[in-house]
């Protein structure tokens, strides 16, 4: 949840926090009324770590031409040139809709989204609850 919050936003809008003693989120905007106080060593102290932004692990345009190399090679060209102008996200999808790939590049995207964020717990020493639905 906090991934998604921090990735939502303009870069430095909103910000998301997790205690190391407690495992509890802190999440920080300026649209949001905070839940509780936000501590003062909350950017220099060890207890918090900040929690990424997709942009932070390069689930960007990155990940769209590596599924493209995998999925789709004989198209890498012309979704690289889609990826020469604004708006590239929304036509790269409809692209993949028109080829039926769409939940492919889903499915690919979460994939590597949660790989990121299982990596990034690991390294700053938080565990992980999977609450999922397992089916």
């Amino acid at each position: 949840m906090a991934f998604e919050f921090v990735s939502s936003s303009a870069p430095y809008d909103t910000a998301a926090y997790v205690d190391r003693e407690t495992g509890k989120m802190i999440l920080v905007s300026p649209e949001l009324e905070p839940d509780a106080e936000i501590p003062d060593d909350i950017d220099t102290s060890e207890r918090y770590v900040a929690v990424p932004s997709k942009r932070e692990f390069d689930l960007g345009r990155d990940l769209v031409f590596s599924f493209m190399r995998k999925e789709l090679p004989a198209h890498f060209d012309e979704v690289a040139g889609i990826f020469q102008r604004k708006g590239a996200y929304a036509r790269f999808k409809n692209f993949l809709d028109r080829r039926n790939a769409l939940e492919r590049w889903y499915d690919y995207e979460e994939q590597a989204t949660e790989e990121a964020l299982r990596q990034w717990c690991e390294e700053n020493g938080l565990s992980i609850g999977d609450d999922r639905p397992r089916g």
